[in-house]
């Protein structure tokens, strides 16, 4: 299995090229780009499995580089960043980066997200090839589109394997640990938030009224359930 493919974007050249040495010797491929515009290029000639993308750089706000190689083919992206302020980290996930790394961190603390990262899989099996209905509201997980009232609904990639994954299991109660174990697909070493994040990103985008949701619910003290809207899903094969 050929080694994964790492584009590392920071301006600071101490820290790309420390990031650079460093998965260069736990065998993955790695480029490195100092600004957006060099990001891009690299982007569309190296075609990277994993992005590790400062939010703060020269050219470009980290965040909107993020939502431009997400539209393009759905690429993991590691934020880093030196705030820690949850609003940036709202703001990242909400562009569609998979994950948030606050400076300074540790190698070793690097090395555990980028594995985690690269073991998601973001293929469905035959059995999950299945388009869900629910009323007004349409999953593909083949496509990865969701419509409502035949209207795109634009979601990052994260925001797709999460409702996917909650209508999938319509009326089961899921823990925000079970979540991010399922949806993640691992041990997350980071804030259980996270969830709490994605799930008010989705509501803005498929409930009627995003406070009083309908379709993902909060079951207070446990986590979050998708409920039917008032019958069974309907199941309908791609053609």
């Amino acid at each position: 299995m050929a080694p994964a493919k790492i584009l590392v974007v920071d301006d600071d050249p101490a820290v790309r090229n420390l990031i650079q040495r460093f998965l260069i010797k736990q065998s993955y491929q790695v480029e490195a780009a100092e600004d957006g515009k060099t990001a891009l290029a690299l982007f569309e000639q190296f075609n990277p499995d994993l992005v590790i993308l400062d939010v703060n750089l020269p050219d470009v706000i980290g965040f909107n580089l993020c939502q431009e190689m997400q539209s393009r083919n759905g690429v993991f992206v590691l934020m880093l960043t030196s705030r820690a302020d949850e609003a940036d980290k709202i703001r990242g996930f909400a562009k569609g980066a998979d994950d948030y790394l606050t400076k300074p961190f540790g190698l070793g603390e690097l090395e555990v997200r980028v594995a985690a990262i690269l073991r998601r899989q973001r293929v469905v099996t035959t059995a999950e090839q299945k388009r869900l209905v629910f009323e007004k509201l349409m999953i593909d997980p083949v496509r990865r589109e969701v419509s409502l009232n035949n209207q795109p609904v634009p979601l990052t990639a994260l925001e797709f394997d999460l409702l996917h994954f909650l209508a999938s299991h319509p009326g089961r109660v899921w823990r925000r640990a079970e979540l991010i174990q399922e949806v993640w697909d691992y041990e997350y070493v980071g804030d259980q938030r996270v969830v709490d994040v994605h799930i008010g990103q989705i509501r803005k985008k498929i409930e009627a009224d995003a406070s009083q949701p309908a379709l993902i619910q909060t079951v207070r003290g446990v986590g979050y359930k998708f409920e039917c809207p008032t019958h069974s899903p309907q199941l309908e094969t791609n053609s």
